[in-house]
């Protein structure tokens, strides 16, 4: 956990326009700048008197249908996953407790955890998963990830059966989905299993410890309350008022700032931003020249830089953070070995070369990151070129090919399948790139036990020939008022991971209530 001091500007929102889940142009909207001073000192310790969050009255808290930003991690105190993905992105068993395969790899049995109650005291059934996870099927949050993978679902006493369109050992890992009970998800707070459940008293709503979570573990906090807030905005307001004490957002790119001493726990995401490379090009044909132009990204640079150090440099298509990240085919960003690179691939014969970078003109942050690596590659015969364009224009242009080189950013999913980015006809590969040998190991990674072995070989294959140039993975952060929260983990789909580890520096109510009076 990081400790930030931070100065206060008005709170300003950046409006893009909105794309496809898997391939956006779209920005969270970032609300401050970390400014650090050397002789930052803690402000003076005061104990909570109650832990408030924010959320929207008049929003559903679905868990599978709700809004993002205020809801979704909301959700995650009222409803437990199948699997819950660890800060690894490895998948953990939750409610479904083991599993078995058929010989063909096709149909997969999830048998889920005996004596699990929803917080209305019914049992979990096969039933309500099944009924949650073609709910999923048909959502915008997971359908698209599920949609290439799943044909069929079905129950039995205790089981769920998944029938897949193709093998997929990593199934585990795209299946972090919340559980409902059937028949309340037209409610705006459907029932749930998770360790606190939503109670209105009058115009009032808070969250209280669910007493018959099946994981029995204590908790932080007993009540939590809830605080009204109409967007992000307002959120960020009653935060900065400590009106509420944590906060989820992204703080890359452009950004309006606050004060305060702040803590900032950052959870690594799949989110992961690159340049494309058009491979027709008789130039970026060449791998020789696709690695040196890899070479010639000092990608913690951008990282601190540009992204305010919230996010990890990757120069493979996986996250850092991820275990199966092949650590020896990384290294650190060498100007020598950049220039070697570039003698490799016949780019210091005093030829010029010239290469366009195009770039999304609605998100500012990604411009400058563009235009910084245009300068950085304009090396001896190389020279590059940013072109900005709007988003309709600017995916028209990937979608035509015309282009040299692009930037962009695409949420990969957890089992780290990027077949859609360069796999033979993949519906994002709009560099071209087709190999045989790629497909292969692709097929291997999806499909093989030995998953590591398989990441390994596929990395070693990417890494020679560099269909695209992985840049940065971002990562989103947890925002708490110094001192007042210790122990936070949070993953990118769950800010309150690890929640019975925390500790919440909060006032008995004796305490609270002199206090209050004083």
């Amino acid at each position: 956990m990081r400790r930030l001091a931070l100065l206060l500007l008005p709170l300003l929102l950046l409006l893009t326009a909105c794309a496809q889940e898997e391939f956006s142009g779209e920005e969270d909207t970032p609300w401050y700048s970390q400014v650090t001073t050397p002789e930052e000192e803690d402000s003076p310790s005061h104990r909570l008197s109650r832990f408030a969050l924010a959320y929207h009255e008049d929003q559903t808290l679905d868990p599978i249908t709700c809004e993002e930003g205020l809801q979704f991690p909301l959700a995650s105190l009222l409803y437990d996953r199948l699997f819950e993905l660890d800060s690894s992105f490895t998948p953990q068993a939750a409610l479904c407790d083991s599993w078995s395969v058929s010989e063909d790899g096709l149909t997969w049995s999830l048998h889920l955890r005996e004596n699990v109650l929803f917080s209305d005291g019914s049992t979990l059934t096969a039933a309500d998963v099944v009924a949650s996870i073609r709910r999923a099927m048909d959502s915008q949050r997971y359908g698209e990830r599920l949609s290439g993978v799943l044909s069929a679902v079905a129950q039995g006493a205790d089981t769920v059966r998944l029938t897949l369109r193709t093998p997929n050992s990593a199934l585990p890992a795209l299946l972090d989905l919340p559980v409902t009970k059937s028949g309340t998800e037209d409610a705006l707070v459907p029932v749930g299993t998770g360790p606190y459940l939503y109670i209105t008293d009058g115009d009032k709503a808070y969250l209280t410890a669910n007493s018959q979570w099946w994981r029995g573990s204590s908790r932080p906090l007993e009540r939590i309350e809830l605080v009204n807030a109409k967007d992000l905005d307002t959120a960020r307001y009653l935060f900065t008022a400590q009106e509420i004490q944590l906060l989820c957002t992204d703080l890359t790119g452009d950004s309006a700032t606050l004060t305060g001493s702040l803590d900032c726990a950052d959870a690594p995401t799949t989110v992961m931003q690159f340049i494309g490379v058009n491979t027709a090009h008789p130039l970026l044909s060449e791998a020789a020249v696709r690695r040196a132009l890899s070479a010639g990204i000092d990608r913690q640079e951008v990282v601190d830089g540009y992204l305010s150090g919230h996010g990890l440099g990757a120069s493979l298509p996986l996250s850092p953070a991820a275990g199966l990240y092949p650590e020896d085919l990384e290294s650190a960003y060498s100007y020598t070995a950049f220039y070697q690179a570039l003698r490799d691939a016949g780019l210091s014969a005093g030829e010029s070369q010239t290469l366009r970078l195009l770039v999304n003109e609605e998100s500012a942050y990604k411009v400058s990151i563009a235009q910084y690596l245009a300068e950085k590659l304009s090396q001896y015969d190389l020279q590059v070129t940013v072109e900005t364009l709007p988003w309709d224009a600017f995916l028209a242009a990937l979608a035509s090919g015309d282009f040299d080189l692009y930037y962009g950013e695409v949420k990969l999913t957890a089992d780290w399948d990027i077949s859609s980015l360069v796999g033979t006809g993949g519906s994002l590969n709009y560099g071209g790139w087709s190999s045989a040998d790629t497909d292969a190991l692709l097929a291997s990674f999806r499909t093989s036990e030995d998953r590591q072995a398989a990441c390994d070989a596929l990395c070693a294959h990417l890494s020679q020939q560099m269909p695209l140039i992985p840049v940065c993975f971002k990562s989103v952060s947890v925002l708490t008022h110094s001192g007042t929260v210790e122990g936070l983990s949070p993953t990118a789909a769950n800010a309150f991971y690890g929640l019975e580890r925390w500790s919440v520096d909060i006032a008995p109510a004796e305490e609270a209530a002199e206090e209050s009076a004083g």
